[in-house]
């Protein structure tokens, strides 16, 4: 796969991609972006420092300052992008990948994310070229800035009492461990705090549920109220409730929505294409209004500022708020979820029956799978649907979505993985079962290897 994907840049460093592309990236950014100063952070990644000098030299070239946040949580570089005004900002990072990977996600003025739709497409034509604009007279300058306590004393502000709470925190080697300990305080227990670009206890990435395994035995081991994990670069949140069982992130859309439509009762609340009906109906019958979008962070922000949400989330723990300049923020959803199991908790309800009525139907899940032909496979899917009779509602924006009256799926190509992407919700497990097998066996021709 390209290198240059829907919603950022992203692949294995020294194959997908290497320090000459990051050369001729840094050069071409500031003509495209008409950036005279670019905010950088990057992620504990071993490759990030290199990836770093090499993009600055290449803005610097063009004639751009470059400001050095250093080490920083991708929404930390959302946030000061916005605050402070910058008309750009970069954050070397691969998120949630494995290590050998790296990335950079681009935002433009008032952290609006620079997607394949939206700019990158433009930047890799103009890379792939092998050409390269012309050297400016006077070099832009480098200079470090330093934002980390600031960010930590505006989120504060949303700090919640857990007195009472008793919390697991998983950082997974990466970037929550920045600032996630000034921000919770020192009563929860935490684990892999130490960043670690290798990422020795597990892979970044709390979504494939093996790697909450020691972050599930230790809520049980302690018999903590709740746990918590983030990804390698904390723009993602995941929890694990008292039971040690993980609980799915959609889910909490609607738990984090209730703090919103307390304060502003019709509330939009945004949610993507791939998100369990359970929440969707606890969504409306709390008064929200909802709206459906594609996946991705770099679509979901445009429709955060589209429909004015005051947050909204993704299967994938994404959060987003209104008052975090429409962005995501793993730290944020951390701090506003806790202060919602840490009130249930004050009323007699643990974690899992504060989520029990929203997870109410058999979910599978997003399962992945290898094909041999992406649209070939989503087009067969499709056909097969065809004799369960017309659906009651139907979405083609993102793959498809197609609801009947008591099971529904989405199928959809992943914009950042070569996999096709399958998740089927039904009234029970029963039902369940039967459609996944029915879909699997439509598409058993096109895969390759699942996981």
């Amino acid at each position: 796969m390209s290198f240059f994907k829907a919603y950022d840049m992203r692949g294995v460093f020294d194959v997908d991609f290497d320090l000459k592309m990051v050369y001729e990236i840094g050069r071409w950014l500031p003509v495209l972006l008409d950036s005279e100063c670019i905010l950088i952070g990057r992620d504990v990644r071993n490759s990030s420092e290199d990836i770093f000098e090499a993009l600055c030299r290449g803005m610097t070239e063009s004639g751009c300052d470059v400001h050095d946040m250093g080490l920083a949580t991708t929404p930390m570089v959302y946030y000061f992008t916005a605050k402070n005004g910058y008309s750009a900002s970069i954050q070397i990072t691969a998120s949630h990948n494995p290590k050998e990977y790296n990335g950079m996600k681009v935002s433009r003025k008032g952290a609006l994310p620079v997607g394949y739709d939206t700019g990158l497409a433009e930047l890799e034509k103009h890379v792939l070229s092998g050409e390269l604009p012309p050297v400016t007279e006077l070099n832009g300058v480098v200079r470090k800035v330093y934002f980390r306590d600031e960010f930590v004393h505006d989120l504060r502000k949303d700090a919640p009492c857990l007195s009472g709470l008793k919390v697991g925190v998983d950082c997974s080697n990466g970037m929550a461990s920045l600032v996630i300990r000034d921000l919770l305080g020192d009563d929860p227990i935490y684990i892999n705090e130490e960043m670690d670009g290798d990422f020795p206890a597990h892979a970044p990435n709390p979504l494939e549920v093996h790697n909450c395994a020691q972050l599930m035995k230790l809520v049980k081991e302690q018999k903590l109220d709740v746990g918590v994990i983030f990804d390698g670069d904390a723009d993602r949140v995941m929890f694990v409730d008292e039971r040690g069982e993980f609980v799915q992130p959609d889910y909490l859309i609607a738990v984090l929505a209730q703090r919103f439509l307390r304060k502003e009762p019709g509330c939009t609340v945004i949610h993507d294409i791939r998100t369990s009906r359970g929440v969707i109906e606890s969504l409306q019958a709390a008064g929200a209004r909802t709206v459906i979008g594609r996946v991705g962070h770099a679509y979901a922000k445009i429709l955060m500022r589209e429909t004015g949400a005051a947050c909204g989330g993704e299967l994938a723990g994404h959060y987003y708020f209104r008052d975090f300049y429409f962005c995501d923020s793993g730290e944020l959803a951390a701090l506003m979820i806790l202060a919602e199991i840490a009130a249930a908790k004050r009323g007699g309800k643990s974690f899992s029956a504060l989520v029990a009525p929203i997870c109410r139907y058999a979910n599978s899940g997003e399962m992945n799978f290898q094909v041999m032909d992406k649209q070939g496979a989503i087009n067969t899917v499709m056909k097969a649907l065809e004799s369960f009779g017309e659906p009651q509602k139907s979405y083609d924006f993102d793959g498809y979505r197609v609801e009947f009256d008591s099971w529904w799926l989405n199928v959809r190509q992943s914009n950042t993985e070569p996999y096709l992407r399958l998740i089927i919700e039904a009234a029970d497990q029963a039902e369940l079962d039967q459609r996944k097998e029915y879909v699997i066996e439509a598409m058993k021709d096109f895969i390759k290897l699942t996981n």
